[in-house]
């Protein structure tokens, strides 16, 4: 294992193996870069593959000071991997907390994506409708987690954390796994697991905000999901419609670690959409596709499908 440094000092831990075009992987909130083991091991047989620790997962470094916890810090994390590795461009994957970084990342630093894969993304995220409540149940539910987390102790917390809703379906089909995830949640930093929460998770900006710039967006992406993750189905379709280079793919009886519950289809899926984007052929959306006909033939004439 080894260390590098992002623009503010903060050391990042990391992990590579393979050969090839470059993938980071970035974590969720209950994982960290062991989380990324089967896609390691897969995607290291045809690409330089890599996964970092977040700030505030140990053994990176955990900044005591708040301020050093945002969205936009995760962001820059990742840009801070690529030039810290001397890497120009990369694929980006990202699941969860991992996956608004890797949106975010497609955002703001363009020229160094290749493409993105941004998984499990939504938790707190709502249309402008009833964004306001949707938002003050979040951070009630958020605030009392960061108490459970500081009174606690995540050595403690991560027995219930591990066991939410869109987890229980890990745990169901395969037991073994669903413990080394557990056990590896109840190592976390306390302090950096509370600041993250605050900080990131809280603090982040609503996805359907960023609609106009997502519009803009002209990176390959990838949106995956699981049908039992409910609170990523939504917004999934809303940046499957909204980001002019994004498909979907949604895993049947499939929760929320996606990659570790079903990493065979998540491995696939993954592929074969780096395959598609290195041989040109992962385009922006066909226009004619988008006229709201359900019937209607599509205009005889159209231009050509704008390159991704």
């Amino acid at each position: 294992m080894a260390a590098l440094t992002a623009a503010d000092g903060v050391k990042l831990a990391y992990i590579e193996a393979g050969r090839g075009v470059p993938i980071v992987f970035v974590h969720e909130f209950a994982g960290d870069m062991r989380c990324w083991e089967p896609q390691l091991r897969f995607f290291a047989r045809r690409y330089r593959s890599i996964a970092f620790n977040a700030r505030g997962y140990p053994p990176s470094d955990v900044p005591p000071d708040p301020a050093a916890y945002s969205q936009d810090r995760a962001t820059d994390d990742i840009a801070a991997v690529l030039r810290g590795l001397g890497i120009a461009r990369a694929h980006i994957v990202g699941l969860s907390m991992g996956g608004f970084a890797t949106l975010h990342f497609g955002l703001r630093y363009p020229h160094m994506a290749v493409s993105l894969v941004a998984a499990g993304v939504g938790y707190g995220a709502s249309p402008t409708g009833g964004a306001a409540k949707a938002r003050e149940n979040f951070h009630a539910e958020v605030d009392a987690t960061i108490a459970a987390i500081r009174a606690e102790g995540m050595a403690k917390r991560a027995l219930a954390y591990s066991r939410g809703p869109t987890r229980l379906q890990f745990e169901a089909k395969d037991p073994r796994g669903f413990a080394e995830f557990q056990a590896a949640l109840a190592e976390h930093s306390t302090e950096g697991s509370a600041l993250t929460m605050q900080g990131v998770q809280r603090a982040r900006p609503n996805l359907y905000d960023l609609a106009e710039n997502f519009r803009a967006l002209r990176v390959p992406t990838l949106i995956v999901c699981g049908d039992e993750d409910e609170p990523t189905l939504e917004p999934s379709l809303f940046l499957k419609r909204t980001i002019p280079t994004a498909g979907l793919v949604m895993f049947p009886r499939t929760g929320h670690a996606m990659n570790l519950e079903e990493p065979a289809l998540f491995n696939r899926a993954v592929l074969d959409f780096l395959t598609l984007v290195a041989s040109g052929r992962w385009t922006a959306r066909d226009p004619a596709t988008q006229t709201g006909a359900i019937l209607s033939a599509a205009p005889a004439e159209r231009a050509p499908a704008e390159q991704a």
